[in-house]
């Protein structure tokens, strides 16, 4: 078996990166809070791509249902904790990548994990741990790449200076600590980014929008989808490459979506545009609701 050599693994990356941002790369630390779809789909890009550590964080174990779409998801791994076996299958591929993998006790490392990394990747669907991450990441200066919960591929970048989705869509949550979020106020957010999704995007022209309202009045689990997945965490990992080399971040922190139906790229739109659009698009959510 022939032994690991770094500079072989990395050789066909050179053209698309110099030698020397190779080396970036290879310097840098990336946190990844949520190991399982569009984080674990990142992570899988990153480690290919020499990033030499990662912190790895997630709360739960890949199970059956994790198969159509995540990245680290096997017959193997199903039963394992996601952040662990991520890790373990991270080495697989470079055995000298540098780990810090944690998993139930991740909130109370928070700082630490923010604090040592050059950008933050948000690969949780959960409320909570969303306002953990973007507060933290904004005492210490740090963007935060993301995607929306959207049927189309989607990507942005929040950078320190910027509104955090908490107060750019709205959120009821400003006031609240992160760890006493209500049923209630995770509704209403969760209301708001499919506010945001439906006004900027097509995206409610490709799905059943029975089963969409299903999953919006919470009655079943989000819809998820491997193409959808896939290719939003390798934008995610495009704009970490981008921040770990200072080039120039291709999303702001409202985004854009990619439609592989068409074969464009949906911009949001105008704020007059939106604002006209808003009352209609809620009408729509709710009657798609049932409510």
């Amino acid at each position: 078996m022939t032994g690991f050599d770094y500079s072989e693994f990395t050789t066909r990356n050179i053209g698309f990166v110099s030698a020397e941002e190779q080396q970036n790369l290879r310097d840098a630390t990336v946190f990844v809070c949520g190991t399982g779809g569009m984080g674990g789909a990142c992570v899988f890009a990153l480690v290919r791509a020499g990033i030499g550590r990662l912190i790895l964080a997630d709360i739960d174990e890949f199970e059956i249902s994790n198969m159509n779409r995540q990245a680290f998801a096997f017959m193997d791994t199903v039963g394992q904790h996601k952040a662990h076996a991520t890790a373990e299958i991270c080495r697989r591929i470079n055995p000298e990548v540098e780990l810090k993998v944690l998993d139930e006790g991740w909130t109370s490392a928070v700082e630490e994990c923010v604090s040592e990394s050059l950008i933050i990747v948000n690969g949780t669907d959960d409320l909570a741990a969303s306002l953990l991450l973007y507060r933290t990441a904004k005492v210490h200066g740090k963007t935060v790449i993301d995607a929306y919960a959207s049927p189309l591929p989607s990507i942005y970048v929040t950078r320190p200076s910027d509104p955090a989705p908490e107060q750019r869509l709205g959120y009821p949550t400003p006031d609240t600590p992160w760890n006493a979020i209500t049923a209630d106020q995770r509704s209403e957010a969760f209301l708001r980014e499919l506010e945001y999704v439906v006004i900027h995007s097509s995206s409610r022209s490709h799905v059943d929008l029975t089963v969409a309202g299903e999953v919006a009045a919470g009655k079943r689990s989000r819809m998820s989808f491997a193409p959808m997945v896939l290719t939003t965490g390798m934008l995610m990992a495009y704009e970490v490459i981008n921040g770990v080399l200072g080039n120039k971040h291709g999303a702001d922190c409202r985004g854009w979506f990619l439609n592989p139906y068409s074969g464009r790229i949906e911009h949001p739109r105008s704020a007059i545009a939106a604002s006209l659009l808003r009352p209609l698009v809620r009408r729509f959510l709710s009657n798609m609701m049932g409510t």
